[in-house]
Formats: structure tokens, sequence, C-alpha cells
């Protein structure tokens, strides 16, 4: 979820209504943007509570701002990858792919957090960005049962650098396949996380940006297909409560489960 931080208009009230649901949903796996990682720290606590594992970007905005991934159970910081691959793209300082290795009670999990380029213009920059951070986790995916990619990847489903990640096109001689959580719990479902229904759009700096879904939860595809089953995916705070908008994102949940009948096995008849 990008929470919109608390330099934009109405922080209090959102990070109030931002922390009641993200407390009540009490996910064990939780990517983050737009979080002061280096001005206000403790706004990652006050957003999820005690017991977790936060682990934010190395690098922020002059104002603290950045990304943080936070998880259940400790992680261990695996790499972090800058993913700031050309001149224009260094305007945007967190511009990176986290990656942590946690102990789940389903095996030992794989996290990237990316964050790629965000301006409309720089597909080029994000295909370069999804090829250096799929790159990055074939590298060390081989050591663990699974393996998710989550975040706001400023890109519609039929952008290049999203069709690479679905495994629907090769990008700089490279392929990989991931499953994306929502098309396949939703399929046909545009599921927009970033829409012109949403007033703090209307009044945000992209107000003429038609609406798009950009913000995913992705399982990476093994030979036979995807590790983990998406049980349920659904958006996160994407109404007013209270004539509250928490963010001018909604967020994104997924369920994800080992499969009864895993890739690459046959299931015995019954």
């Amino acid at each position: 979820m990008n929470v919109l931080g608390p330099a934009n208009p109405g922080w209090e009230r959102r990070r109030d209504l931002s922390a009641a649901t993200l407390r009540r949903l009490s996910p064990d796996i939780v990517a983050l943007q737009e979080v002061p990682i280096g001005s206000a720290p403790q706004v990652i606590d006050e957003l999820l509570g005690p017991g977790y594992h936060v682990r934010g970007f190395s690098r922020a905005a002059d104002d603290g701002v950045g990304g943080a991934l936070a998880t259940r159970w400790p992680h261990r910081l695996v790499d972090e990858w800058d993913q700031r691959c050309s001149e224009r793209a260094q305007t945007f300082p967190w511009c990176a792919t986290l990656l942590v290795e946690v102990e789940t009670p389903i095996g030992r999990v794989l996290v990237a957090h990316h964050k790629p380029s965000w301006q409309f213009g720089y597909e080029l920059e994000r295909e370069q960005q999804a090829v250096a951070a799929a790159r990055l986790v074939e590298k060390y995916a081989p050591g663990v049962e699974h393996t998710i990619v989550l975040g706001d990847f400023d890109a519609t489903p039929d952008a290049a650098s999203m069709r690479f990640w679905r495994g629907l096109q090769s990008l700089d001689g490279v392929s990989v396949c991931y499953q994306d959580a929502w098309e396949t719990a939703r399929p046909g479902d545009a599921g927009l996380t970033f829409t012109a229904a949403n007033p703090l759009v209307r009044a945000g700096e992209v107000a003429t940006a038609l609406s798009r879904r950009i913000d995913y939860i992705l399982v990476r595809a093994g030979r036979h297909g995807p590790t983990l089953t998406v049980t349920h995916c659904d958006r996160v705070l994407d109404r007013p409560v209270d004539d509250v908008w928490a963010s001018d994102h909604f967020g994104v949940v997924a369920d994800l489960v080992k499969p009864d009948h895993p890739p690459g096995t046959w299931r015995t008849p019954t």
C-alpha cells in the first residue's frame, strides 16, 4: 500500500484510518510506500502496531520518506538493488528493489519489495528495472521454497514491464513468470488501485491521469507453475470511512497458501 505520506493533506485522519484497517487485517508481510523511514520511523509502528520486524529502503527522499518492508517473523536482509538506472531516473532517490528472506509456517519465503520509476513516460526505465529485479531474485530464489514480489509498480497490466513479470513477454533476452494475485482471484475485474473516483486523486498532482491498476502482489512460478495458491485477493481502503479516504492509492491484500497438489506432481486418483 502506498499510504500518501505525512507531507500530504489530512495525514492525521488518514493515518488513523489506515492504522485501524491494517491492524484489523494483521497481515504477515507488508510493503508500504511513502512512509517516513528516515525522519519519523515510528509512523510504521503507528500504522502496523507492535510485533513486526521492519526494514526500510536504504535511501529516502530529502524529507525522509521512502519504502519499507515489514514481516510478522524475523527476516534476514538478502540484498538491495539501486534501480536508478538512467540519468532521469536519478531524481527518485528511493527507486530500488529490497529483498529479505523470512522463515514462515509454509517454509522459507523470499520477499522482494519493488519500487520502479513512477513518471508516466518512464516505461523504458520500468522495463530495465523489472529485468534487473528479476535477475536479482533469480540469484536467490533457488535457496527458498517460495518467492513473492510486491509493491507499487506504477505500470498497468498491459505495460511491457508488467507483461514481463507475468510471463507474457521477454525483455533484454530474459523471461520469467509470476502469477498476479488479483488477476488469479478476480479474472476480468479491472481492480483499479489509482482511480479518479477517489477525490485524493482528483486533487493530486496527476489529476488528469486515467484510472489504473498499478499495485501488485506477484507469486513466482517454477517450471510447473506458481508454488503458492492465491485463495483470496481484495483491495484495501478503497472507499471512504466517515468521509475520510486513506490514500490516493488503494492497497492490495492477498491470502497465499501451499497448494494441496504441488506443481510438478500428479494427484493420485481416488
